[in-house]
């Protein structure tokens, strides 16, 4: 859990950047979380944009929730479309092999 200044502050970061991941009508696939995950260790934050026609389906809250949740990241922000995912980097110790 971070703290609720971290959080302001790595949403105020963020504003500046552009998303760096969309979810398409297709929604979220096997295929976006492991861009996200990837994204999340090589960054630790990441931006999401979700296009108009998954809107039909989803909300933006919704599909936050289930990202977050599938890639063991938290939420920090979402506004209008798009959303901020944050994930402390993973030491070395708690990677296994598979």
């Amino acid at each position: 859990m971070v703290s609720r200044r971290f959080r302001r502050r790595l949403a105020s970061a963020m504003t500046q950047e552009k998303p760096t991941v969309w979810v398409g009508k297709s929604g979220v696939s096997e295929g976006l979380i492991e861009e996200v995950s990837k994204q999340l260790d090589a960054r630790r934050a990441v931006k999401v944009k979700v296009q108009r026609s998954l809107l039909a389906r989803y909300t933006v809250r919704e599909v936050a929730t289930i990202v977050a949740e599938k890639t063991g990241a938290e939420l920090i922000e979402v506004r209008g479309r798009t959303f901020v995912l944050y994930r402390r980097k993973r030491s070395a110790r708690g990677l296994r092999k598979a």
